[in-house]
């Protein structure tokens, strides 16, 4: 989880900006400590780890964007900011579909970033 949390706390960064933009201080300054939150779980996760995020975690992090998406009308852009993200999603829904309808592998291994540490 230590790549999600390296790339959501850019996504945060990017909605609290826009937020700032549109002068919705309270949302861009809870972004903002979303983001301090972030960085410093990613300084206590360098190995050894202390903790752990988990798909808890994970999971208020995604739903906290969301209605923070909601909150600054940038839905439509999510899908742009959250690049990253979406990628994952889509490759593992690839890999699933082609293994269950073809009996092939897309990739080695899903998600794709995983793929792409498989082949070096």
């Amino acid at each position: 989880m230590v790549c999600s949390g390296g790339v959501m706390a850019v996504i945060y960064s990017i909605i609290g900006f826009i937020a700032f933009y549109q002068d919705k201080l309270d949302i861009s300054a809870f972004s903002f400590v979303v983001v301090g939150g972030i960085l410093s779980f990613l300084w206590f996760n360098i190995p050894p780890a202390k903790f752990y995020m988990t798909e808890i975690g994970y999971n208020a992090l995604s739903f906290t964007l969301v209605i923070i998406t909601f909150m600054t009308d940038t839905v439509l852009l999510l899908p742009i900011i959250a690049f990253p993200l979406f990628i994952t999603l889509i490759s593992t829904i690839l890999q699933v579909f082609s293994v269950r309808l073809f009996k092939k592998r897309l990739f080695k291994i899903a998600p794709l970033h995983h793929h792409f540490e498989a082949i070096g």
